[in-house]
């Protein structure tokens, strides 16, 4: 059976998200060697300055790609109407069709990857705890875009 073009158009958003997804998941791995400490964080090496920096973009367009292109062709590709939804309404109809483990624990990982990435506080240990939540976060954006990779192969393949 010949693909749909939203089908298609779903194809090529998730092999972009799929490209981030394995550079972030790269970056964390080097992170995982780095093991910056608090210490380290007060006084960033260039190339310390570089990997972070990485791993803010690569997390922040992951985030952004699943959440503003894959997930709304997701919904176009099952047929869904998603002109009139909202982000949230997205969000919410993704997690009853199963795609989406919780919109709230989707919210939460934006707000963490925001905040790493736009807020930088003044104090080192504040932006070293933004950067371990931002960590964590970045763990399960993977997760989700995992589970989206299987529900795609499940359901579209």
């Amino acid at each position: 059976m010949k693909p749909t073009p939203d089908q298609l158009a779903l194809q090529q958003i998730d092999a972009v998200c799929q490209t981030h997804a394995e550079t972030l998941d790269e970056v964390l791995q080097d992170m995982h060697r780095r093991a910056l400490t608090l210490a380290d964080y007060s006084h960033l090496s260039k190339e310390d300055r570089r990997l972070l920096d990485q791993f803010a973009y690569r997390y922040t367009r992951l985030q952004d790609d699943i959440g503003a292109r894959l997930m709304p062709a997701v919904l176009k590709a099952l047929g869904e109407d998603v002109g009139p939804m909202s982000a949230i309404d997205r969000f919410t109809r993704l997690e009853q069709l199963g795609w989406l483990s919780s919109a709230d624990e989707w919210l939460a990982t934006r707000q963490v990857g925001n905040q790493f990435a736009h807020d930088y506080p003044d104090s080192a240990a504040e932006r070293f705890d933004r950067l371990q939540a931002a960590t964590q976060a970045a763990r399960q954006l993977l997760t989700t875009m995992h589970q989206f990779r299987s529900k795609l192969a499940s359901d579209f393949n």
